[in-house]
Protein backbone atom coordinates (compact mmCIF):
# COMPACT_ATOMS: atom_id res chain seq x y z
CA UNK A 1 0.00 0.00 0.00
CA UNK A 2 1.45 3.39 -0.96
CA UNK A 3 2.44 5.76 1.84
CA UNK A 4 0.52 8.99 2.35
CA UNK A 5 3.54 10.79 0.85
CA UNK A 6 3.47 8.63 -2.30
CA UNK A 7 -0.22 9.43 -2.61
CA UNK A 8 0.61 13.15 -2.33
CA UNK A 9 3.22 12.84 -5.10
CA UNK A 10 0.68 10.99 -7.26
CA UNK A 11 -1.85 13.80 -6.73
CA UNK A 12 -4.31 11.54 -4.91
CA UNK A 13 -4.06 13.70 -1.80
CA UNK A 14 -3.78 17.49 -2.11
CA UNK A 15 -0.70 19.28 -0.83
CA UNK A 16 0.88 22.71 -0.70
CA UNK A 17 3.67 21.88 -3.14
CA UNK A 18 6.71 24.15 -3.16
CA UNK A 19 9.09 22.25 -5.46
CA UNK A 20 9.37 19.15 -7.56
CA UNK A 21 11.81 17.58 -9.96
CA UNK A 22 12.11 14.14 -11.53
CA UNK A 23 13.14 12.41 -8.28
CA UNK A 24 12.15 14.62 -5.34
CA UNK A 25 9.16 16.53 -4.02
CA UNK A 26 8.75 19.28 -1.38
CA UNK A 27 5.53 20.43 0.27
CA UNK A 28 4.40 22.29 3.37
CA UNK A 29 3.81 20.23 6.51
CA UNK A 30 0.09 20.39 7.39
CA UNK A 31 0.98 20.32 11.11
CA UNK A 32 3.79 22.86 11.02
CA UNK A 33 6.16 23.63 13.85
CA UNK A 34 6.36 27.09 12.24
CA UNK A 35 4.86 28.70 9.13
CA UNK A 36 6.95 27.58 6.15
CA UNK A 37 7.77 24.15 7.71
CA UNK A 38 8.44 22.06 4.63
CA UNK A 39 8.89 18.33 4.05
CA UNK A 40 11.32 17.11 1.38
CA UNK A 41 10.97 13.53 0.13
CA UNK A 42 12.29 11.23 -2.55
CA UNK A 43 9.50 10.21 -4.89
CA UNK A 44 10.60 6.61 -4.61
CA UNK A 45 9.27 5.07 -1.41
CA UNK A 46 11.93 4.21 1.11
CA UNK A 47 11.35 4.03 4.86
CA UNK A 48 14.79 4.98 6.23
CA UNK A 49 17.00 7.76 4.91
CA UNK A 50 20.23 5.82 5.42
CA UNK A 51 18.90 2.96 3.28
CA UNK A 52 18.98 5.25 0.23
CA UNK A 53 21.85 4.52 -2.13
CA UNK A 54 24.59 7.16 -2.18
CA UNK A 55 23.39 8.83 -5.37
CA UNK A 56 19.77 9.16 -4.19
CA UNK A 57 20.88 10.33 -0.72
CA UNK A 58 23.14 13.01 -2.20
CA UNK A 59 20.40 14.05 -4.63
CA UNK A 60 17.88 14.37 -1.80
CA UNK A 61 20.28 16.51 0.21
CA UNK A 62 21.03 18.80 -2.76
CA UNK A 63 17.32 19.17 -3.50
CA UNK A 64 16.68 19.96 0.20
CA UNK A 65 19.44 22.58 0.08
CA UNK A 66 17.75 24.35 -2.86
CA UNK A 67 14.41 24.25 -1.05
CA UNK A 68 16.00 25.58 2.16
CA UNK A 69 17.53 28.47 0.21
CA UNK A 70 14.05 29.33 -1.11
CA UNK A 71 12.54 29.11 2.38
CA UNK A 72 15.27 31.39 3.78
CA UNK A 73 14.51 34.03 1.14
CA UNK A 74 10.72 33.69 1.56
CA UNK A 75 10.26 33.46 5.33
CA UNK A 76 11.88 35.90 7.78
CA UNK A 77 14.24 33.72 9.83
CA UNK A 78 17.87 33.47 10.91
CA UNK A 79 18.28 29.95 9.55
CA UNK A 80 16.44 26.97 8.22
CA UNK A 81 16.68 24.10 10.68
CA UNK A 82 16.94 20.52 9.46
CA UNK A 83 15.57 17.40 11.14
CA UNK A 84 15.26 13.79 10.04
CA UNK A 85 13.24 11.63 12.38
CA UNK A 86 10.92 9.69 10.14
CA UNK A 87 8.89 7.57 12.50
CA UNK A 88 5.45 9.01 11.80
CA UNK A 89 5.32 8.15 8.07
CA UNK A 90 7.30 5.20 6.68
CA UNK A 91 8.71 7.26 3.82
CA UNK A 92 12.04 9.10 4.03
CA UNK A 93 11.50 12.78 4.71
CA UNK A 94 13.51 15.79 5.76
CA UNK A 95 11.92 18.56 7.81
CA UNK A 96 13.04 22.10 6.89
CA UNK A 97 11.88 24.64 9.46
CA UNK A 98 12.43 28.41 9.50
CA UNK A 99 14.00 29.20 12.90
CA UNK A 100 15.26 32.13 14.93
CA UNK A 101 16.40 30.04 17.91
CA UNK A 102 17.11 26.39 18.61
CA UNK A 103 13.91 26.22 20.66
CA UNK A 104 11.99 26.76 17.41
CA UNK A 105 12.85 23.16 16.43
CA UNK A 106 10.74 21.70 19.27
CA UNK A 107 8.36 19.21 17.63
CA UNK A 108 6.48 18.71 20.90
CA UNK A 109 5.30 22.29 21.36
CA UNK A 110 1.86 23.38 20.21
CA UNK A 111 1.75 23.37 16.42
CA UNK A 112 1.38 26.58 14.49
CA UNK A 113 -2.14 27.32 13.28
CA UNK A 114 -1.99 28.37 9.64
CA UNK A 115 -5.10 28.88 7.51
CA UNK A 116 -5.47 27.20 4.14
CA UNK A 117 -5.22 30.59 2.45
CA UNK A 118 -1.97 31.38 4.27
CA UNK A 119 -0.57 27.92 3.47
CA UNK A 120 -1.33 28.54 -0.22
CA UNK A 121 0.32 31.97 -0.04
CA UNK A 122 3.42 30.63 1.77
CA UNK A 123 3.78 27.71 -0.67
CA UNK A 124 3.59 30.15 -3.59
CA UNK A 125 6.18 32.53 -2.12
CA UNK A 126 8.61 29.68 -1.38
CA UNK A 127 8.02 28.14 -4.83
CA UNK A 128 8.72 31.50 -6.49
CA UNK A 129 11.93 31.91 -4.51
CA UNK A 130 13.08 28.41 -5.45
CA UNK A 131 12.28 29.03 -9.12
CA UNK A 132 14.07 32.37 -9.15
CA UNK A 133 17.22 30.77 -7.74
CA UNK A 134 16.95 27.42 -9.51
CA UNK A 135 14.61 27.47 -12.52
CA UNK A 136 15.27 23.76 -13.16
CA UNK A 137 13.32 22.90 -9.98
CA UNK A 138 9.54 22.99 -9.85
Amino acid sequence: MPTVFSRIVAGEIPSYKVAEDENYFAFLDINPVAPGHTLVIPKRENDYIFDLDDKEYAGLQMFAKRVAEGIKRAIPCQRVGVAVMGLEVPHTHIHLIPINSEADMNFFKEKAVVSSEEMTRIAGVIANEIQSGHPEVY
